[in-house]
């Protein structure tokens, strides 16, 4: 079984950055005793004032997609939808490096 990573970028509404990077750093918490979730790490865009990239890398495509289903994710997913312009997944397919 082959890792699973992914780069994701989110643009916010206008104004609204802060508080949708907020439901992603609960989710994160939630992340927290979940093994096969290794990393899941919040950055805003120094660049852009309403872009927030995350960056994911799991023992698994199907444990991430496993962990899209707790019912918990998917009520902090719902509560941040309204705060989202715009999502540009990147799914890359790790090899190796430091935390692989």
């Amino acid at each position: 079984m082959s890792k699973y990573s992914m780069t994701g970028k989110l643009i916010a509404q206008p104004g609204k950055r802060e508080e949708l990077a907020h439901i992603l750093l609960q989710a994160a918490q939630g992340l927290e005793d979940n093994e096969d979730c290794q990393l899941y790490l919040v950055n805003l865009d120094e660049n852009n004032p309403d872009a927030i990239w995350v960056m994911e890398l799991w023992t698994s495509a199907e444990a991430h997609a496993q962990s899209l289903k707790n019912p918990s994710t998917v009520a902090l997913i719902q509560g941040a939808r309204p705060l989202i312009a715009g999502i540009e997944p990147i799914k890359l397919r790790p090899v190796g490096g430091k935390g692989y």
